[in-house]
């Protein structure tokens, strides 16, 4: 039922809103579950769109809840929400009937992270021997080193390398352009690894602009993907002995972590990590209880730790 008004929508998103493929990808799987529990349910709301009302999104919610998280319900709910505000604008409907529907509540979770010790284990652990190995070490540093997203690293191409500067351009979510600080240390192993896979990318781009040449390859010369760096990041995560798994993104949680504890302030953490609101940066404010317990009992007045008097 609908599914020509879902197709008008994904049209809209990549024209109007310059929304990534997976955007797209995971709005148009959303909105195509949520028309499927309309027909399968008894939800009354199946003959038309203009039938749908907040008792047919609160049903769907319902559902929702016996399989999946409430961050994912609040997810779809919000795709819903813009899927009926694309609609009014159309003139298809005069109303929004998601937004009289609450956004369930979302689990507290502190974001996964290493100590400095285990990242210091982890970049350590990776040798840099062969081609491969010296990409690994790079995409490693890289990560470590600015927070950026694993989909921004994969996509960063030669030409938004600007040797010398200390600093890489990357496009997030949107396509936003930003550019970030890299360290020294990232920045070698970057460049090592950039003289080393020379003759691999000449022989797979030669003619093309150096604006379009990726600079992470897989064997072939092909762009690495998200899923390769992930399968990479277990490998050494594996090999260095850390005792739970990690992903890329708990590396950028890591940046997060220790940026904030070395004393950076939530501002320039948000700027370093592309979020377009602060609140999405504040759950990095998270320190250990060790660190806590330090600061609370260097500044509160009440619990400075006196010497005993003998």
């Amino acid at each position: 039922m609908l599914e020509p008004y879902i197709l008008d929508f994904e049209r809209y998103l990549r024209v109007a809103q310059n929304a990534s493929a997976h955007t797209c990808r995971n709005y148009l799987h959303d909105l195509r579950e949520f028309d499927t529990f309309l027909l399968d349910s008894n939800a009354g709301a199946a003959d038309s769109v203009d039938a749908i009302d907040n008792f047919a999104i609160r049903a769907f919610l319902a559902f929702l809840s016996k399989r999946n998280k409430r961050s994912t319900q609040s997810r779809k709910l919000a795709c819903l929400r813009s899927f009926f505000n694309f609609l009014m604008r159309e003139g298809v409907l005069s109303h929004n009937p998601a937004q009289a529907v609450k956004t369930p509540k979302r689990e507290q979770f502190l974001p996964r992270h290493l100590s400095v010790d285990e990242v210091f284990t982890l970049l350590d652990s990776v040798p840099d021997d062969t081609v491969m190995q010296t990409r690994d070490k790079a995409i490693l540093e890289v990560l470590y080193s600015t927070g950026i997203r694993v989909s921004e690293l994969v996509h960063i191409n030669r030409g938004n390398l600007e040797p010398g500067s200390g600093s890489i351009r990357v496009f997030g979510k949107g396509k936003k352009e930003r550019v970030v600080p890299i360290g020294t240390k990232a920045s070698s192993c970057l460049e090592n690894y950039i003289q080393k896979s020379a003759e691999l990318c000449k022989k797979c781009y030669a003619g093309r602009a150096v604006q379009d040449i990726p600079v992470f390859l897989n064997r072939r010369g092909g762009r690495l993907t998200t899923r390769s760096v992930a399968r990479i990041v277990d490998k050494y995560v594996l090999t260095c002995g850390l005792l739970h798994k990690m992903s890329p993104h708990a590396i950028r949680h890591t940046f997060a972590t220790h940026m904030l504890n070395a004393g950076a302030d939530l501002r320039s953490i948000q700027e370093l990590l592309g979020h377009t609101s602060l609140s999405t940066t504040q759950k990095y404010t998270h320190l250990n209880i060790d660190k806590l317990m330090e600061i609370y009992d260097k500044t509160h007045p009440r619990s400075r730790k006196k010497k005993e008097v003998l």
